[in-house]
């Protein structure tokens, strides 16, 4: 029954090492997003997911955003897939 369990270990240490360095950081990095993109304001200076600078007009709704991306062109931009990262003068959150 030991060499039984014994087999599995390196299956388990396996699984350890990718939870903690691919599924926990990428679980992270989801979170970190979704709060970016819940506190989302007019104002804003963002990057869409295209590689597009603009800022944000207004809020539609919970789902979308107007972004101005210049003089007198404004996009519709879905805020959870569209929108990759803020631009306020820090640096870029990737």
């Amino acid at each position: 029954m030991d060499s039984g369990i014994a087999q599995f270990i390196p299956l388990i240490l396996i699984f350890v090492i990718f939870y903690f360095f691919l599924i926990r950081p990428q679980q992270k990095k989801v979170k970190d997003h979704k709060l970016m993109v819940d506190n989302l304001k007019r104002g804003d200076k963002v990057v869409t997911s295209g590689g597009i600078v603009g800022t944000i007009e207004r809020i539609i709704d919970a789902e979308k955003v107007e972004v101005i991306i210049s003089d007198n062109v404004k996009v519709e931009v879905v805020k959870a897939t569209g929108i990759q990262a803020l631009l306020n003068g820090q640096e870029v959150k990737k």
